[in-house]
């Protein structure tokens, strides 16, 4: 009998893990690509980071598939808890011209923002941070990313974790020496019995005490207007 991933490679045996056939961001630490179906962050898919707290890593855990993201395709942060502070990105190698930040001042709005970044299909990545969000928005979110060729990560808190969702891979964050500690909680294929701990990049001095938050100081984020795309997002 043929292997299911032969048949069509969205098949797979829920003992194995899946291979994807669309396109993923690089993981930057092999025993994090191991782990993750396709070997790096999915393109065109919902996930969830669940961080025990702001600033434990989560940035950082996905610098490399950020640098990754084309020099001409904007990074949209949506509702990040801090503001950015442009030196970690330099120091990551991340261009911060590449950043878009958005800042709706009601949720409602947000939810909004973010399907139309995602319809928009002009950006490269979208990071949002928000909670709550019913099942239906989860949906319909994950549906808009299906449409696109997008990094699309939803921030969302560990309490969240026993909630059911649509994403198919949520990862919980943890603090953790010199690193993070990474639990999968969902993805395509068998579960993983293992917490892994992804090194990060800690080399200014005093980062974690002088910057205790997402490394997200720019001007005020272009307003989010319900019915359209801010202009700087349309271009």
């Amino acid at each position: 009998m043929p292997r299911p991933e032969h048949i069509h490679p969205a098949l797979w045996r829920g003992s194995q893990l899946a291979t994807r056939a669309s396109a993923c961001l690089p993981a930057g630490h092999a025993a994090l690509a191991a782990e993750l179906p396709g070997g790096g962050w999915p393109l065109g898919s919902l996930t969830e980071l669940l961080p025990e707290r702001h600033g434990v890593g989560e940035i950082r855990l996905l610098r490399p598939a950020l640098a990754a993201v084309p020099a001409h395709r904007r990074i949209v942060l949506l509702s990040p808890p801090y503001a950015p502070h442009l030196a970690c990105w330099h120091h990551w190698r991340l261009d911060p011209a590449q950043l878009l930040w958005l800042h709706p001042a009601h949720d409602r709005d947000a939810l909004w923002a973010a399907e139309q970044v995602l319809r928009n299909g002009q950006c490269g990545a979208l990071l949002a941070w928000h909670d709550p969000v019913p099942l239906p928005a989860l949906r319909r979110l994950h549906l808009a990313a299906q449409g696109s060729d997008m990094l699309f990560v939803l921030m969302r808190p560990p309490s969240t974790a026993a909630q059911a969702s649509v994403a198919p891979l949520r990862v919980a964050l943890a603090p953790a020496r010199g690193g993070v500690a990474v639990t999968l909680l969902k993805r395509r294929g068998p579960p993983c019995a293992r917490t892994l701990h992804i090194p990060l990049d800690n080399r200014l001095p005093g980062l974690d005490t002088l910057f205790p938050h997402v490394p997200l100081d720019q001007p005020a984020p272009a307003p989010a207007h319900a019915g359209r795309l801010p202009h700087a997002l349309a271009q």
